[in-house]
């Protein structure tokens, strides 16, 4: 399986950006984000996402995040899964001051978004991800060496039925913007191995 840049296609474009084979750039415009509802109430659906289309049920993409130029609350950069605009999970690290910032996923069914997120240093200015897809469940791991993954996030789209898409994405929520380069791309086979602990319960 390979990874194909001329399958990418924008879902709202940003600032300005850069994609050759091996590195894509992308620079945000202030106030992009992607958020439902939850908690907030607000609704944000303007952040911008470089996808391509897939109807393999089974596979794993790897990328490698750069971001030492992000340095506002909620510049983020990461992984994607859009479906639409109530359909969607990420994964990425967000700022948040000068001593943390998150790293966390979100997962939107039906128009209601959720976060999960862990604290860590902003002295990190580089992240891989790995985000491997079962059907409709889907694991976000990361990795500071692109060697050993830690999962993040195992999760359900209700409507990832069939054909999907799937990439990476950056924005700044607030009066900001930075750039995000991506680099080491990879679609492989699945990553994410069948689970081998309690059996399934029968179906009814």
């Amino acid at each position: 399986m390979n990874f194909d840049v001329h399958a990418l296609q924008w879902t709202r474009n940003p600032k300005s950006y850069m994609i050759s084979q091996d590195r894509i750039e992308i620079v945000t415009l202030p106030h992009t984000d992607l958020w439902q509802r939850t908690y907030y109430h607000f609704r944000n659906d303007n952040a911008p996402v470089l996808q391509m289309t897939t109807e393999e049920s089974f596979f794993s993409f790897v990328v490698k995040t750069e971001f030492s130029e992000s340095h506002h609350r909620f510049d983020q950069c990461g992984v994607v899964v859009y479906l639409d605009a109530e359909n969607w999970l990420k994964g990425s690290i967000e700022y948040e001051n000068e001593r943390f910032q998150h790293l966390g996923s979100v997962v939107t069914n039906h128009g209601y978004s959720d976060w999960a997120t862990t604290e860590i240093p902003t002295s990190v200015t580089s992240m891989w991800y790995r985000l491997s897809r079962r059907e409709k469940d889907f694991c976000i791991e990361c990795s500071e060496d692109g060697i050993t993954f830690r999962q993040m996030r195992i999760c359900h789209l209700h409507e990832a039925k069939g054909q999907i898409r799937f990439g990476i994405y950056a924005c700044s929520p607030e009066d900001s913007s930075f750039r995000a380069t991506f680099t080491n791309m990879e679609l492989t086979e699945c990553k994410w191995l069948t689970h081998d602990g309690q059996a399934p319960d029968e179906e009814l």
